[in-house]
């Protein structure tokens, strides 16, 4: 058990705390990651069916930088929306990202794999930069010396623009000219923090096109929260709800059914579904967690590519 995890929600329980427990998420501060995470989630959606190159990308849950959607600018898209329920990236940060991945783009680098982020759990059949998924021509544009000066503006806050950079905290609330404005929306180790998944999933029904596609990796494992990578679901409910305290988010705990099953009530379609699987640790479940099936109980993680299906499709 992870005592540290645990007082920090019990002292969430004290007015004014908190907010200090929010500072930072990890991963996106490094340019390298981003570009990883970016060009990880375009090959595996493509692999999935989905044909085109996504015009407006969106970015559930950022980070501490808004380094992938940066990346997806730099390859061509032409808008990016960071969905969010905290604002976690900072404007230096942001800077310092971007100058880093265009070099990356440049030099046309190949896609980190697990010797540099062990954290990664699905291999790419290769570490090539995709050029042909994304084109020579876009590339071309999207790192042109004029447009990248502009980017930088736009990132520096020297003139922002929500039609290019977007941040939206809460991004449940979707309505206007919202609905159906994004191509392809992608969260990386994210969804399993959600506090309502089946908002979640709606939303993202919301937010995309019709044809659009939402690329999910979901990490199972209990976040070192436990000894065991399982120790969550083994976790009773009134030691669990200690763990949480008043944080708007930890874990939700759900399994790999869940996540599907609530996919498709919201109307997605389920293109590709990948599992990473271990051996179970835990012996004993919580009570809430015994009706796990074997095929998810052996799950830690996923990958998810989901469509929303045009109509007469």
């Amino acid at each position: 058990m992870n005592f540290r995890q645990l007082s920090y929600g019990l002292l969430s329980f004290l007015p004014g705390v908190p907010d200090s427990l929010y500072k930072g998420t990890g991963g996106t501060s490094s340019a390298e990651y981003c570009y990883c995470i970016w060009l990880r989630h375009l090959v595996l959606a493509r692999q999935g069916g989905m044909q085109e190159f996504p015009a407006v990308v969106a970015e559930l849950g950022p980070g501490d930088s808004i380094g992938v959607g940066l990346a997806a600018l730099l390859s061509g898209a032409q808008r990016y929306v960071a969905l969010d329920a905290l604002v976690h990236a900072d404007r230096a940060n942001n800077l310092r990202v971007f100058d880093d991945l265009v070099t990356l783009f440049i030099c046309r680098a190949p896609i980190p794999g697990r010797d540099i982020f062990p954290e990664i759990a699905l291999d790419l059949e290769s570490s090539a930069f995709p050029i042909e998924l994304i084109g020579e021509q876009r590339l071309r544009d999207g790192l042109n010396v004029e447009r990248v000066a502009w980017l930088r503006r736009i990132v520096s806050g020297e003139c922002p623009d929500p039609g290019v950079i977007d941040y939206r905290t809460p991004w449940e609330r979707v309505g206007g000219a919202d609905a159906g404005s994004i191509d392809f929306l992608l969260s990386n180790a994210v969804m399993e923090h959600v506090s309502d998944l089946e908002a979640s999933y709606l939303a993202t029904t919301r937010w995309l096109r019709a044809g659009g596609y939402a690329s999910h990796q979901i990490d199972f494992r209990s976040h070192s929260l436990f000894r065991a990578w399982d120790g969550h679901w083994a976790c009773p409910d009134w030691l669990w709800a200690l763990f949480v305290g008043r944080r708007g988010y930890l874990l939700n705990r759900q399994p790999l059914r869940a996540h599907r099953t609530l996919a498709a009530i919201a109307g997605l379609m389920e293109h590709r579904c990948v599992r990473i699987e271990r051996a179970p640790e835990s012996q004993r479940l919580a009570k809430r967690f015994r009706h796990i099936e074997a095929a998810d109980r052996a799950t830690c993680g996923a990958y998810l590519l989901l469509h929303k299906s045009c109509v007469g499709e």
